[in-house]
């Protein structure tokens, strides 16, 4: 594969200003991680990414877009109380987010959409800082008066607290799903100190640091000041007051805050007086963490430091227990500026962002004992797409989209020595640039593989523009027309099908629109869009239901999140982020003679109203079968669902990559005429006949889910295609199954059937660390198993499968023997293979690295001289094994299992029929071509993302050119791509603080000059 490392494209990752866990912390939840559980990170150019933990896994689900001049400024989630539905069960209260930004108004966000859905202001002046009322204990929680509508209603639900800059303190009800001013607790003082931070202390107190040297306590029942404290005067030669940056609550009440002196100072939650400080920073400390026992602090400052404090032990009986500094490390390159916690039994996470714009994730309980895990800054999508045909390299950001051209391809350089000297040959030029009108950032833009057609979209307009090259430096641009139905309709996801005659729209509320392009044949008129819009309806999914204490996300979960069309775009599917599929095929033939009419049936007018909220499922099931009975014609073709849709198995997590085998174009049958219906005539009852012929194709489908799990299923067929039956997940390399950062994309490299090498079927991956190489005409070598086990050439009986459990017993024995037995350096699961388990952030540190504490285990003894001598693991016992962890490995034993009896010994299976039919070519492992199956590298980094660049269309010609002494002449072509790189080192950030280590910093970068 060749390829061209690009780093002139431009996308500057933005800063992160708060982070806020949706649920609080629990140790009674035993799980790792709830299913619902998710992290919003609000960025300084309005943006708010949802994560999803995912036991570890940390999958940037979506984003919702930001715009000009908005911030987000603070986070919090509100659960709603239980509810219940028309058949009088209880329905689990929902799930919902505000932030504030630099003006007077608290947004709420609809998960589900992605958009505002409501905005509360009032006559006070900017919000600086807001918290979330805690939310009433589970035991006090009363069911009847929940049903009743009693008063007990209102208390149930979490209240907003808002700091203003005026120094006023605001509340905001969240009661009956809406969000309203409730009423001001402060007014201004004269001075009108700004309230910097807030929290609550309980559900009736809340406390706030103000930006005079002072922090308030108030009682929200009567709207008094109980207590206020003050921090006295600023140092000598600094500004006079102190600014209160942050203050949290301990569950046991006790008060901590930060300021601008970098001192962190411990409050007593009775008596309001403070017990102790610690200055441990050489600047302000912006903000604060406490873990869910009390027992841990966290802050972060402008000098770049996370520091963690722990409660020591007295040594006599009533001595009292001081705070002191553990550790500080410099995790983030620059200020710290937000921080959240969860913590349950399973995991326990410190999540950290700053002006660096990385996310951190470092680990509470096990703090020294595991690694930290640093989160990607670039998008889960790649934000830049190409024409290959044309050289075209296409990339975009907030409301700016360019077009460069990579002139010369790496073979051509080489051949003409031109890369000797660069400026004889530019290999980049920027074509175009286009900047979008509004307020609104760019949410997804796509461009034709022709290189003919540009779409940009954001979630309230389409803009599409036709591309036609004015001379070699430039290109020029025209707006085409939208058909009316979609004058003020957005979409989240925009895509062109591969020959560039349908374009794919998703709403923002996960409506699916197909528009049709004609007029490629008239060169006068240009292409432009048909006025039939296609509402594809998906089919009505239960929607998932998770108990009182977990919550309920609404239909964030029913959110698409990834669109995939065929090679020869007549299947299309898209994927949500519970792991369902909807899949659409396009029946009959072209047939360009026939107008398409107008408003022909009811779905056209459904289209219409595509803006409006989603229907239930009944009124879907209706116009689904309204569509099927008068199909929207379009050419003599139409949408329809696919027939095997129902078979097709949902994704065990969501699937972050979907895409089709490509194949080379069929020709068309001598049978079937140019037109497609050349045996269908008009009648007076049927004027537009077509054909009802289904696509037979390619029709084979590769996922990757969001947990790295590999799938191909044959869409039309609605089943497992027989590589992914012989190879499952637990037939990948171990070394694939421990990277931590999730694939963003895919580049095929597939040999046409003519191709001297037809079983050439292999599948580039990337991630933005790392790229990977699976060649799927091969099998993946089978993993590595347990000495006691079967040996990998003998064929398991059907005998087997029942013996499941019993070996899977028999292996955690042994296990448990081997970690009792072993030395103290408690590095079992490396040895073993295993997947390493954490508490939610990296992989534990090897016992010969340690720096802090003591080690991991201790040697005791029993008698004088000794004899009975053991190891006792101190602090948590990794060696434990949780319920979804016993199944995930009982899994896996079962996919081994599969995998031997399928394959039948090792038989190598290489697909022969580039259509996606099941005929198969048996050959042994080692008949088969030279090349390992699967290949990786982590040498390009960060990756923003990977492109075709350059047409295959002569590949057989590449391939099967002879000189005249029968030797090949010219070698296969290979892939070429533009692999887009975005290091942190290219990324404008403001100046950091440096304090005692600038000099030293300055000396190491003149010596590295």
């Amino acid at each position: 594969m060749d390829i061209h490392r690009c780093r002139f494209v431009p996308y500057p990752p933005s800063a992160i200003n708060a982070l806020a866990f949706s649920h609080p912390s629990s140790l009674a939840t035993s799980s790792k991680g709830l299913p619902t559980l998710r992290l919003a990170i609000g960025r300084a150019n309005g943006d708010i990414e949802i994560w999803n933990p995912l036991r570890g896994a940390w999958h940037h689900e979506s984003t919702f877009r930001g715009g000009k001049d908005r911030s987000i400024e603070g986070l919090v989630w509100t659960h709603d109380p239980e509810e219940q539905d028309r058949n009088g069960l209880n329905v689990p209260g929902r799930l919902r987010l505000y932030s504030i930004g630099y003006s007077s108004a608290v947004t709420e966000w609809d998960l589900g959409s992605g958009i505002p859905i409501r905005h509360a202001s009032g006559n006070y002046g900017e919000l600086w800082c807001i918290a979330a009322q805690p939310r009433l204990p589970s035991t006090k929680i009363k069911t009847s008066d929940i049903s009743n509508g009693n008063k007990e209603d209102d208390i149930e639900c979490q209240s907003l607290a808002v700091g203003c800059a005026d120094g006023s303190i605001v509340l905001f009800s969240t009661a009956e799903g809406d969000l309203k001013f409730e009423r001001t607790l402060t007014r201004p003082a004269k001075k009108k100190a700004r309230v910097l931070s807030i929290t609550w202390q309980t559900r009736h107190i809340v406390i706030t640091g103000h930006a005079d040297s002072t922090i308030r306590i108030f009682d929200i029942r009567n709207g008094q000041q109980i207590r206020s404290m003050s921090l006295g005067a600023g140092p000598e030669g600094g500004p006079k007051e102190i600014l209160v940056w942050s203050v949290k609550c301990m569950v046991d009440g006790t008060i901590v805050s930060g300021d601008s002196t970098g001192t962190v100072s411990f409050w007593d939650a009775k008596l309001y007086s403070r017990l102790q400080r610690i200055t441990s920073h050489k600047a302000d400390v912006l903000d604060l963490a406490v873990s869910v026992d009390g027992e841990a602090v966290f802050s972060g400052s402008m000098d770049r430091r996370t520091t963690l404090y722990r409660r020591t032990v007295g040594s006599r009986p009533g001595e009292k227990r001081r705070w002191v500094e553990i550790a500080h490390q410099r995790f983030h390159s620059h200020d710290v500026k937000a921080m959240a916690t969860f913590e349950t039994k399973g995991i326990s996470i410190l999540a950290s962002g700053g002006l660096d714009t990385t996310p951190i994730i470092v680990p509470i309980r096990e703090y020294g004992k595991e690694h930290h895990r640093t989160l990607s800054c670039l998008p889960q999508k790649p934000p830049v797409c190409s024409a290959p045909k044309n050289r075209l390299l296409v990339s975009w950001w907030d409301r700016e989209v360019s077009l460069w051209r990579i002139a010369t391809s790496l073979q051509t350089l080489v051949e003409s020595n031109e890369y000797e000297d660069p400026s004889l040959s530019p290999t980049k030029r920027l074509m175009a640039k286009v900047l979008i009108q509004g307020e609104e950032s760019i949410t997804s833009a796509d461009i034709v593989q022709a290189g003919s057609l540009l779409v940009v979209a954001t979630l309230s307009t389409i803009k599409v523009f036709r591309l036609k090259a004015k001379n070699d430096s430039t290109i020029g641009l025209r707006k085409i027309e939208l058909p009316s139905e979609l004058h003020g309709i957005g979409a989240k996801i925009i895509q062109w099908s591969p020959d560039g005659k349908w374009l794919l729209s998703i709403t923002s509320n996960n409506k699916v629109l197909a528009i049709r392009v004609g007029g490629w044949a008239d060169s006068k008129k240009g292409p432009h869009f048909l006025p039939q819009i296609v509402n594809l309806k998906r089919l009505p999914r239960k929607a998932l239901q998770f108990n009182y204490l977990n919550g309920s996300l609404g239909a964030y979960n029913r959110s698409i999140s990834c669109v995939a069309f065929s090679a020869d775009s007549r299947v299309l599917v898209v994927g949500d982020l519970s792991g369902h599929l909807d899949t659409w095929v396009l029946e009959g033939h072209e047939d360009l003679t026939q107008d398409p009419p107008i408003n022909r049936s009811r779905n056209d007018k459904s289209s219409s109203s595509s803006s409006s909220s989603s229907s239930s499922s009944a009124s879907d099931e209706s116009d689904q079968s309204d569509a099927e009975h008068h199909p929207t014609l379009v050419y003599a073709q139409h949408w329809k669902r696919n027939p095997t849709a129902h078979l097709i198995p949902k994704l065990p997590s969501a699937a972050l990559i979907m895409s089709f085998r490509p194949t080379k174009p069929t020709s068309i049958s001598p049978e079937v005429l140019t037109n497609g219906n050349g045996h269908l005539h008009p009648t007076r009852y049927n004027p537009y006949p077509h054909s009802h012929d289904l696509p037979t194709g390619e029709d084979r489908l590769f996922i990757v889910t969001a947990e790295h799990q590999f799938y191909e299923i044959n869409i039309l067929a609605g089943k497992i295609s027989d590589w992914s039956r012989r190879n499952p997940t637990s037939a990948l390399p171990k070394e694939f199954r421990s990277i931590r950062d999730r694939a963003m994309g895919c580049i095929w490299d597939v040999a046409p059937s003519s191709s001297p090498s037809p079983d050439r079927q292999r599948i580039w991956l990337y991630g933005n660390t790392w790229l990977w190489m699976f060649d799927l005409a091969q099998d993946l070598p089978r993993p590595d198993h347990d000495e006691n086990d079967e040996s990998d050439g003998d064929k398991p009986q059907v005998g087997e499968f029942s013996q499941t459990r019993k070996r899977r017993r028999e292996k955690a024995a042994r296990k448990k023997s081997i970690n009792l037995s072993m030395d103290h350096d408690g590095d079992s699961h490396a040895r073993s293979g295993k997947k390493e388990r954490d508490t939610g952030a990296g992989s534990r540190i090897p016992a010969h690295e340690l720096v802090t504490g003591v080690g991991r285990k201790m040697r005791k003894t029993i008698g004088a001289k000794g004899a009975d001598a053991s190891f006792v693991k101190l602090g948590r016992d990794v060696s434990d094994e949780s319920e979804a962890e016993e199944e995930e490995e009982e899994e896996d034993e079962n996919d081994q299992a599969l995998m031997k009896l399928r394959r039948g010994g090792d038989v190598a299976m290489v697909d022969g029929d580039e259509n996606g039919t099941d005929e198969k070519d048996e050959k042994t492992l080692g008949e088969i071509r030279a090349g390992p199956p699967f290949w990786g590298t982590f040498k390009y980094r960060p990756i923003l993302g990977i492109v075709p660049i350059g047409g295959r269309e002569n590949d057989e010609d590449d391939d099967s050119r002879e000189g005249t002494d029968g030797e090949r002449r010219g070698r296969r072509r290979a892939v070429e791509v533009a692999l887009v790189e975005r290091p942190m080192f290219d990324v404008d950030l403001p100046e950091r603080f440096y304090g005692d280590q600038e000099w030293s910093e300055k000396k190491d970068a003149d010596v590295r000059l």
